[in-house]
């Protein structure tokens, strides 16, 4: 079934308005009978389209009966505090502070730049001297590859 609802909104993607909507992730609980579709947006997605995606697919799965006559279809981006999976997300987040952890497992946080091929740039907050408390911005350039996991961090 997941591949047939990768394909549904592969093609719902090639229309006017949904251009710039990719698949993120898809979860589904057998036993509670929710199937959540997580998608996002080179540029903003809103409520109104993830409402249409939302009909499209449910009408689509009734017909095919994947999933029975009682389930519940969510369609929504992400959410804050999920992990960028794609580069398309990164990009998108330029400019906005990220925290991560690499693959040895340490942390880095900043503000992110850029995104290239394979790397990302970030400014980073470190100690000038390590007996002071002040801190610098030093940019720090960090191979894709290497990070485990990267989060948007969300400031009030």
């Amino acid at each position: 079934m997941e591949e047939q609802i990768i394909a549904l909104l592969e093609e719902k993607f090639t229309e006017e308005g949904y251009q710039d909507v990719f698949f993120v992730d898809m979860n589904f609980n057998e036993a509670g009978k929710k199937l959540e579709i997580f998608l996002d947006s080179d540029n903003s997605l809103t409520i109104g389209q993830c409402a249409h995606i939302n009909r499209y697919l449910q009408k689509h799965i009734d017909e095919a009966g994947w999933l029975g006559e009682k389930y519940v279809l969510d369609v929504s981006s992400p959410g804050v505090g999920k992990p960028l999976k794609f580069k398309r997300q990164y990009i998108k987040n330029i400019g906005r502070k990220v925290a991560m952890k690499l693959l040895d497992n340490s942390e880095r946080e900043g503000k992110l730049l850029s995104v290239d091929e394979d790397t990302i740039q970030i400014e980073e907050m470190v100690k000038a001297d390590p007996k002071k408390k002040k801190k610098i911005p030093q940019e720090a350039t960090i191979n894709i590859a290497d990070i485990k996991k990267i989060v948007v961090k969300v400031s009030f």
